[in-house]
């Protein structure tokens, strides 16, 4: 069997068929995944609270645990998205609402943009819908200076994985998108809504800063956690991006996304996200169908593979280099400059 780099359109058509055994959600498999993720995260949340009485080290190690189950929660939410968590699509949408006032997110407006994603993720003349804002070398060299410092100011760690699970929960997950149509931004307002109803409700009964403090720490784990799973997972050094004309679905699919190699408790608490080229052949896979259909799948298990040593490295890389087809970090260009201008003189 052939490398993924090294396969022909019609077997990349081909190995988008293989994933049609897997693309079956199975409702007790489903049910059993809400009672593992939901049971044990309102546990865990209790016992952050109770804990703040004796100290908050102690509350914060149970939030530790309590935002991987936020993490599991939200991989339910994105598998309704995909309308692979059930086989009713009304029920993955009633589900996918419940779960977003969990996560913080709306669904039908996420729905929409993570769909986008798919669509385009890794096309250089599609960028900006659902995704991480990645510029070219070139693109990056010739912008304007104002351009370059937000750039860099954006792609900042502690901007990106500080600051930014602050922005996407508490304001860009409460607005609707420019364009968007009524049920969408109905779905908006009732997440919006609950989620005001339910702090409101718990501030009552616990008291409010005992509510921010316990939901606070939870949610900031959890939102950075989840940003770094999706930055290291479109983010390594040989990924793919191409112009529109030589974009291929299944080559974005295979080769844009990775194969995140994680420890078991890990991959168990992540839904299976790791198996993230899988996720983007197939939408449809259920995430507890994921490992399974790589496993099975011989053409998957070449492609990128990063694990949590690795992935680390994936924090240097800032820009795509056309040129080169790999991620280079800031640090590279500036070099590639200087030499430039000492052969030049």
């Amino acid at each position: 069997m052939k490398g993924i780099k090294t396969m022909s359109k019609q077997q990349n058509l081909n190995l988008k068929k293989q994933m049609s055994p897997y693309e079956k959600a199975n409702t007790k498999d489903s049910i059993w995944q809400l009672i593992n993720t939901l049971a044990p995260l309102i546990i865990l949340w209790f016992l952050a609270y109770k804990s703040l009485s004796i100290s908050y080290f102690l509350t914060l190690f149970f939030a530790i645990f309590a935002a991987g189950f936020v993490i599991r929660t939200f991989i339910i939410f994105h598998d309704c998205c995909h309308q692979s968590f059930f086989k009713n699509r009304r029920v993955n949408a009633i589900l996918g609402t419940i779960t977003g006032v969990i996560t913080l997110f709306p669904y039908s407006q996420w729905k929409h943009e993570h769909s986008v994603h798919h669509a385009t993720s890794s096309n250089l003349d599609k960028r900006g819908v659902g995704d991480i804002w990645v510029m070219t070398v070139k693109e990056y060299m010739d912008a304007p200076r104002s351009t370059k410092i937000a750039y860099r100011i954006y792609r900042n760690p502690l901007v990106m994985f500080g600051l930014g699970p602050i922005y996407l929960f508490l304001i860009k997950n409460r607005f609707n998108r420019k364009g968007a149509r009524k049920k969408e931004r109905m779905n908006t307002y009732i997440t919006n809504i609950s989620i005001l109803a339910l702090s409101i409700g718990l501030s009552l009964i616990i008291g409010w800063k005992a509510f921010l403090i316990v939901q606070g720490t939870i949610l900031f784990i959890s939102g950075a956690a989840g940003i770094w799973l999706f930055y290291v997972q479109h983010t390594f050094e040989d990924s793919y991006f191409e112009e529109d004309e030589k974009w291929e679905y299944v080559k974005a699919a295979v080769e844009g996304s990775s194969f995140y190699k994680l420890p078991k408790l890990l991959q168990w608490l992540t839904g299976n996200i790791g198996y993230h080229h899988v996720h983007h052949l197939s939408p449809r896979v259920p995430n507890y169908m994921l490992e399974q259909a790589h496993n099975n799948t011989l053409p998957l298990q070449h492609v990128p593979t990063i694990t949590l040593a690795t992935s680390l490295s994936s924090l240097k890389f800032r820009l795509w280099d056309e040129d080169n087809k790999v991620f280079v970090s800031f640090k590279a260009i500036k070099q590639t400059s200087l030499k430039e201008k000492v052969s030049t003189t």
